[in-house]
């Protein structure tokens, strides 16, 4: 092969991979209370990449939303849920691997967004997720006062954009720079808010199972 057309595959083959990688994907989580998709970020690599992974086989499948708390978030993603017998204490389970902190101010807890769960800072100062559980964020509208009150005892400052959606969307401002934001509900928020209220008992777990019956990449 001459030396230029294999310059010229070298570069198709660059290409590919770049829009490849650039590319929006969709999860489609069919859960046993309805349909919830998901876009994951672009800019969340190691998350992204580690969520398409586990989906690929199969991880989630049968999963529970093992706690959810109203107006905060609804979490999923412990493998040790898989037909838990009712009252088993849940959230503890995942893979052997945590992942890599990506918290961006780019990305923050408005409602309906995607988030990795994880461990504390005491025993995580570095705070790496969890390798499969997440959450997706409900929380709840702020006024400016409220906002006001928090960046004082955060020792920050919100966005506009972060003050706009706070106040008109919603979410849980609190959270923000504490926990990797990788991705949201682009289909499907009535779902999240149904699940978000249903009966909790011990731990915040459902009385009623509700369960991630699969995940696919649309």
């Amino acid at each position: 092969m001459k030396k230029s057309n294999i310059t010229l595959l070298i570069v198709a083959l660059f290409i590919s991979l770049n829009i490849s990688a650039q590319k929006n994907t969709e999860i489609l989580i069919e859960t046993s209370m309805g349909e919830i998709t998901v876009m994951l970020f672009n800019d969340t690599e190691f998350h992204k990449e580690n969520f398409i992974k586990l989906v690929t086989e199969k991880y989630y499948d049968g999963v529970l939303f093992h706690r959810v708390i109203k107006d905060f978030m609804i979490q999923a993603g412990d493998p040790d849920s898989k037909n838990a017998p009712a009252g088993k204490a849940l959230g503890m389970g995942g893979p052997a691997y945590t992942i890599p902190a990506e918290i961006t101010p780019k990305h923050f807890h408005k409602k309906g967004v995607l988030s990795a769960a994880r461990t504390g800072d005491s025993a995580n100062p570095t705070r790496r997720s969890s390798g499969s559980q997440f959450y997706l964020v409900t929380g709840k509208k702020y006024t400016d006062e409220e906002l006001n009150s928090m960046e004082t005892k955060l020792y920050s400052k919100f966005t506009p954009e972060q003050r706009e959606a706070y106040k008109t969307v919603g979410g849980t401002p609190f959270l923000d720079g504490q926990y990797t934001v990788f991705g949201e509900v682009v289909k499907g928020i009535e779902i999240v808010d149904q699940i978000q209220s249903v009966a909790t008992g011990t731990g915040d777990r459902p009385v009623t199972d509700v369960k991630i019956i699969k995940m696919t990449i649309k």
